[in-house]
């Protein structure tokens, strides 16, 4: 089934039900009043979701109405926990290799992970907002899984009975903000803003045969300023797959449910393919080329980030523009 939140004004706004074909949409607080509210007792209120559901992709139901008038915000628009990866190899062994720098070994069997503000999450239409161009502003495109509570150390052969959501995002990030940080060997903080996500959250059998061994066997579209920008597949290249990066993050603690984990931004070897964010593209030029070419996001630029199944969007379309800040 497809969840959402709807902007009722509140910060958490209101849980909703969207047709498969993203036509409908239908209030669900009377079943669960936000998404975290479902997420906490979702044994208890799933099959009523899935029934409404399932009715809503029949048809028109009491109460429906067109989701294009809908105004959606985040479908956790602040959560509890908040874990991003990095997930795509490719992506990690580019960025070492533009600096001189070999991958380590562990990197193979140990996934890269750091947990990331959640009280803010963006809907898919915010606006990227910083008060200066100089910080190099970039976009990521990424999947995301929500779970259930896990308890500690979860195997990954059992993780995927705890992911209740899938989720596609764009973590924003501020480049030049990034070396001074990681130099001080304490992780991002400033150079990772509030992240954007698309307005829809599937189960995972939305995805169907796409779905497998906790990967998203699927294309990521992305555009900037209106123009193609890539389109890796998020399945086979990704090394550790969501339920690697459960078994990873649960060694030491129990996950709350509503907690997000991130792929990291999807990546291919196929230069063909293009890339979901712009310091990739600045890493192969300077790996092939010895130059950064491709500049970073400024004042009036977009970024549209979608994927389809079937012909329809299967979590909505992103669509932000970067705009000075007061």
């Amino acid at each position: 089934m497809k969840l959402a939140t709807l902007d009722d004004g509140t910060r958490d706004g209101r849980l909703a039900i969207v047709s498969r074909d993203n036509t409908r949409v239908v209030d669900a607080s009377a079943i669960a009043p936000t998404l975290q509210a479902a997420l906490d007792r979702w044994d208890e209120v799933a099959p009523a979701l899935t029934a409404r559901y399932d009715a809503l992709c029949r048809g028109p139901v009491e109460g429906s109405s067109a989701a294009a008038d809908a105004r959606f915000l985040a479908p956790l628009p602040r959560a509890y926990h908040w874990v991003d990866g990095s997930a795509f190899l490719n992506h990690v062994r580019l960025v070492r290799r533009a600096r001189g720098a070999e991958m380590p070994a562990s990197f193979l069997t140990d996934p890269l992970v750091y947990q990331g503000g959640s009280d803010t999450l963006l809907a898919h239409t915010a606006d990227i907002a910083f008060p200066t161009t100089d910080w190099g502003i970039d976009f990521e495109a990424e999947f995301a899984v929500v779970t259930g509570d896990v308890p500690p150390r979860t195997s990954a052969a059992d993780a995927g009975g705890y992911v209740r959501l899938v989720m596609l995002l764009n973590d924003v990030s501020l480049r030049n903000l990034i070396p001074n940080e990681l130099g001080k060997g304490f992780g991002f903080y400033l150079s990772k803003p509030p992240t954007a996500f698309a307005p829809f959250a599937v189960t995972p059998d939305e995805l169907g045969d796409a779905w497998e061994g906790g990967r998203a066997n699927l294309d990521v579209n992305v555009s900037w300023n209106g123009a193609w920008f890539g389109n890796p597949c998020a399945g086979p290249e990704m090394h550790f797959s969501f339920f690697d990066l459960i078994a990873h993050v649960t060694r030491t603690r129990p996950l709350g449910a509503g907690t997000i984990i991130g792929s990291g931004t999807v990546s291919n070897e196929d230069r063909e393919r293009g890339s979901c964010c712009i310091a990739e593209k600045r890493m192969i030029e300077k790996i092939e080329r010895g130059a950064f070419e491709t500049p970073f996001m400024a004042f009036g630029d977009t970024v549209e980030i979608d994927v389809e199944r079937g012909g329809t969007s299967l979590f909505g379309t992103i669509r932000q523009r970067v705009v000075q800040a007061p």
